[in-house]
């Protein structure tokens, strides 16, 4: 029945994930034709005129049709980079990290599990659960009485399948951001590509070469370029982000789990003298 439900929301959120590309391209599209493409923005009152000087949405548009592709990887970045943060934010809890894990790893070493618990309860998030987890296995073993390594490899494992059930929730879009890494990159080139071919097909007009048209693609090309490496950088810096802040919270889990495991060991321990 879990695997049935968890099937069902990764398909839900499958969809949902696609709609959101969907849409940002869309949405780049009508920023592209209606607000940059606007008649105000040109010489003439209409796009196909020479932009208007200093007006930098006119001389966007006239990248050509390859930046509402970049304008909608570009609102891609934006947007998956709330919806990770957001996720994250909540995973971590609802107070501090730091002071949270300082206070359970004290309340561990000192055998106070019961308010362990309760500091879980309180936090909340996918650190919390995971710890929850595995403080409430600590209690089953203390009570079943195994050995040390019997327990230590019982605890470890409730750790990996409550890390296992909450890392999915952490990572779920963070293939979308790397993607966009290589997208915005190919995307920008194949717009550079386009207006080199445009720029050349000017230079290689019958008599006096098309200047107008020569300045367009180059343009175009160098307009792409800029955008597909924005889009890139930003990418980049939101993924390593991300994966740090998943690595931090990760590495919290263990932490715990190894405090927890080292207590158990130290209270067979005094059980043995």
């Amino acid at each position: 029945m879990a695997n049935v439900k968890k099937e069902k929301g990764s398909g839900l959120g499958g969809m949902i994930s696609l709609l959101i590309i969907v849409l940002c391209i869309f949405t780049g599209w009508l920023v592209w034709n209606f607000i940059m493409g606007a008649g105000g923005n040109f010489e003439g009152g209409v796009n196909t005129g020479h932009p208007i000087p200093g007006n930098y949405l006119a001389m966007v548009y006239k990248g050509g049709p390859i930046v509402p592709v970049l304008m909608g990887l570009l609102l891609m970045v934006i947007v998956f980079s709330f919806e990770r943060y957001a996720a994250i934010s909540k995973a971590a809890g609802k107070g501090n990290l730091d002071t949270f894990m300082s206070s359970v790893q004290k309340s561990i070493k000192s055998g106070d599990i019961d308010g362990a618990i309760a500091a879980c309860d309180k936090q909340q998030g996918s650190v919390a659960n995971a710890i929850r987890s595995a403080l409430v296995k600590y209690q089953e073993v203390k009570k079943g009485g195994l050995d040390s390594e019997t327990a230590a490899e019982t605890i470890h494992k409730e750790i990996e399948e409550a890390t296992s059930l909450e890392m999915p929730m952490l990572e779920k879009h963070m293939t979308i951001l790397s993607t966009l890494v290589s997208l915005g990159t190919l995307a920008g080139l194949l717009g550079t590509v386009t207006g080199m071919i445009k720029a050349f097909g000017a230079l290689a007009s019958s008599g006096t070469p098309d200047q107008a048209l020569l300045a367009n693609g180059i343009s175009e090309a160098l307009i792409n370029t800029a955008t597909g490496i924005s889009t890139s950088a930003l990418a980049i810096v939101t993924y390593n982000l991300f994966t740090s802040k998943i690595d931090t919270l990760t590495y919290a889990i263990d932490e715990a789990g190894n405090t927890i495991v080292n207590t158990y060991r130290h209270y067979r321990g005094t059980l043995n003298k």
